[in-house]
């Protein structure tokens, strides 16, 4: 088992910030995560400093993986504070960086929410799958750090292998896979602080062999916080597909996601309404449990696209709760056309657009 102290050890070869002093000496070690030979390590650094210490975490990542029983680690930079010019808030756009590329991966679209229980992770994983009905090459990324979904979603148990340094997703249904839930038992919690998010999400879209892909899908966590932003800020985002319920507590909560999502330019492609309806099973009766049109409304009055509905049905939750969601159990139902031509409309929209230049975003 790798200690605190063997990391601290091997750090001191790596000069710190002032380019002299080792390391762990330098009180630039904002954070330091160690768990069943995965370390974790954050470096506070000056914002501006950034770019030109990014030799400094490169090192000290290579150093960790020297390490005798460490099998994955993770080195990222964070700052406290942000320059007044470049700091998030009302009345200020972020600045423009060159962006981050992920090798071979075409576009990046993420699939987000303003709150938890309206089955994002659901709808990511059932788009992703439609889109590579439609035969685009597909991969999904599990950003939900504090509750992922994709391992039980795609029945995926086993742990990614690492080959030359990089992680190598799993395989479900013809998609690419990834997702922390791999690298950590279902019912351990993750407590990690904002940082250790920021590096793992990092790491999951850096050090992931993705291959050549027409899409990459990315869940997020529900809510405008640290995953988004780091999203954001590493890599060029084609667009985020915003998910609601009809009734006015979630759409107030997707309100504040196309905000978030405007302010770092990201282009929305707009809302899908799920459990916009509930059929019976038995009469097939509708009902409006949550009321029903209300992202629909939404949508035109922000002016972003409206992308379709999708009812609260049975099917969905007995094929998602068994791995095998709906759109590759049952594909001739209503329930998987409806994702296939919610897919098709994001399809359209990316092949028509451009890919925008990612935002350095910094913010207290």
């Amino acid at each position: 088992m790798v200690t605190e102290q063997e990391v601290l050890n091997v750090l001191r070869s790596v000069p710190g910030p002032d380019g002299k002093t080792p390391l762990p000496e330098s009180g630039a070690i904002a954070g330091l995560t160690i768990r069943d030979g995965k370390v974790y390590l954050s470096i506070a650094v000056a914002p501006e400093r950034a770019a030109a210490l990014e030799d400094m975490r490169g090192r000290a990542e290579r150093a960790l993986r020297t390490l005798p029983g460490v099998a994955t680690a993770l080195v990222s930079l964070t700052s406290q504070k942000a320059p007044p010019e470049t700091r998030v808030g009302p009345g200020r756009r972020p600045s423009v960086a060159g962006t981050i590329g992920i090798p071979g991966v075409a576009r990046i679209i993420a699939v987000a929410s303003g709150k938890g229980g309206v089955g994002k992770s659901t709808t990511a994983v059932n788009l992703a799958l439609a889109l590579q009905a439609l035969g685009w090459r597909i991969g999904v990324l599990d950003c939900d750090i504090y509750g992922p979904s994709l391992p039980r979603l795609l029945d995926l148990r086993s742990q990614p292998q690492v080959e030359d340094r990089r992680i190598q997703p799993l395989h479900a249904y013809g998609v690419k896979a990834m997702s922390i839930g791999f690298m950590i038992d279902e019912n351990e919690p993750v407590v990690w602080r904002g940082p250790m998010v920021m590096a793992a999400v990092q790491q999951m879209l850096r050090d992931v062999n993705w291959g050549e892909l027409d899409c990459l899908v990315v869940d997020m966590p529900p809510g405008t916080g640290d995953a988004q932003l780091t999203l954001a800020q590493n890599v060029a985002l084609a667009g985020a597909v915003i998910v609601s319920t009809p009734q006015d507590l979630a759409l107030v909560d997707a309100r504040r996601g196309i905000a978030m999502f405007n302010k770092v330019d990201v282009p929305v492609l707009g809302i899908v309404e799920n459990m916009s309806y509930f059929l019976c099973p038995h009469c097939g009766g509708r009902s409006d449990i949550f009321a029903h049109g209300g992202a629909r409304h939404e949508a035109e009055r922000l002016g972003v696209p409206f992308l379709g509905e999708v009812p609260l049905a049975l099917g969905i939750r007995e094929t998602s709760d068994a791995g095998r969601p709906i759109v590759v159990a049952e594909p001739q139902s209503g329930h998987a056309a409806a994702y296939r031509d919610i897919a098709a409309q994001i399809r359209a929209a990316l092949e028509q657009g451009r890919t925008r230049e990612a935002p350095r975003i910094l913010v207290e």
